[in-house]
């Protein structure tokens, strides 16, 4: 049977975000998948290194609705530590909170994703029902459900008053039981098991080959969380557990994200109990020295990193993203060769993938030796001709 090509996106492949992929097929069995993923650049590394430390901050902070708190502090904590400012116990504790809040949010959300993928849904809407009781806290504490605002350089922007830390604490056990009910249901749920065992499988050695990070690589077997081996906040100070896998599988990715939501209510459980009193930022100096630093924060889909260069004024001279989508989406290249076309949707939904993230610019040298770059005032330029294009039309 000759090889078809089977294209699948841009517009809404699997996820609500653009993606391209160009699978070649033999019969249902995949024989290659070509990607494409730059659909959605939108210029936020430059348009960072134009603003002050403080208006960065929250740009920063919308490179991902999901993970908005993750590339906020790994931004503030990098520019905290060249500037070698110690921010307050009370400030560590706080964002060690809402950065675990929204790992149960993340992991929640992706649960019910997979369960849609599968037609498995009213999973899908329990694990969001549950996920509603995690956004209602952080909306509490933070004012927003999405981009919570909360970090500044030098600390957090808004404290937590006692009635906030008890209603978080009155939410905990019907989590907690909400769970446990979840790691039962992955453990026997004949559709669930027909679906995510076997499916998509990576071996430790490919893990590492190819650079996955977070749950995908902790279902292979890998045992790396950079809040253990390169800890920050207060995760040296708490009790939890790294959560592995070795199936290395769909199935695999699952159990360690549902493992890690029972870690990150132990996380947020003992920060809210030992809250400790005091300030919740200091002042931080307006300029930065100059100087070079890679930022790593473990994100809910893994490994964030944010290598900032400053040169001794009040902004960024260079600030480069490397999101764990970008670092997984080769992973799901290799672990999609053989598999059905019918198991694509989970396959990706497996990594937690986010495009607004992980798109970059891409520069095409066309062999003539000139390379073509577009400045940040020729973007603009070019936004303001698309604007007026689309009004006319």
């Amino acid at each position: 049977m000759p090889e078809v090509i089977v294209p699948i996106g841009p517009q809404h492949p699997a996820l609500k975000e653009p993606v391209n992929f160009r699978v070649i097929a033999d019969g249902e069995k995949i024989v290659r998948l070509e990607l494409d993923i730059s659909y959605t650049h939108r210029g936020i590394e430059k348009a960072a290194e134009q603003r002050t430390f403080i208006r960065a901050l929250p740009l920063l902070e919308r490179v991902c609705g999901i993970c908005s708190h993750s590339h906020s502090t790994a931004f503030a904590k990098g520019v905290e530590e060249l500037m070698q400012l110690t921010i307050p116990p009370r400030a560590r504790y706080i964002r060690t909170i809402i950065g675990e809040l929204e790992r149960i949010h993340s992991h929640l959300l992706w649960l019910g994703v997979a369960a849609h993928e599968i037609g498995f849904n009213t999973l899908f809407m329990w694990t969001w029902r549950d996920r509603e009781a995690v956004q209602d806290t952080l909306e509490e504490m933070s004012g927003n459900r999405v981009h919570y605002g909360m970090n500044e350089v030098g600390g957090v922007r808004r404290d937590l008053t006692p009635s906030q830390v008890n209603a978080a604490l009155q939410r905990l056990p019907n989590l907690e039981e909400r769970i446990t009910k979840y790691v039962d249901m992955v453990q026997n749920q004949e559709t669930m098991l027909l679906r995510f065992r076997g499916i998509g499988k990576l071996t430790r050695e490919e893990v590492l080959k190819y650079g996955a990070v977070g749950p995908t690589a902790r279902a292979s077997g890998v045992d790396y969380d950079i809040r253990r081996d390169d800890p920050y906040l207060v995760y040296a100070d708490v009790p939890w557990n790294v959560v592995t896998d070795t199936s290395g599988d769909v199935y695999g990715r699952t159990c360690v994200r549902i493992g890690e939501l029972a870690e990150s209510l132990k996380i947020v459980r003992a920060c809210l109990e030992d809250l400790p009193e005091g300030p919740i930022r200091v002042n931080p100096p307006k300029t930065a020295p100059k100087g070079e630093i890679l930022s790593r924060y473990e994100a809910p889909r893994g490994e964030l990193v944010h290598f900032i260069r400053t040169n001794g004024t009040d902004r960024v001279e260079r600030v480069d993203i490397r999101t764990p989508t970008l670092a997984n989406w080769t992973s799901v290249a290799a672990c999609l060769v053989n598999q059905n076309l019918a198991d694509i949707p989970v396959i990706v939904a497996a990594i937690d993938p986010c495009l607004s993230c992980t798109s970059r610019i891409t520069v095409v040298d066309k062999g003539d030796g000139n390379v073509d770059i577009v400045t940040l005032d020729e973007l603009r330029r070019r936004s303001r001709l698309r604007d007026r294009r689309q009004e006319g039309a």
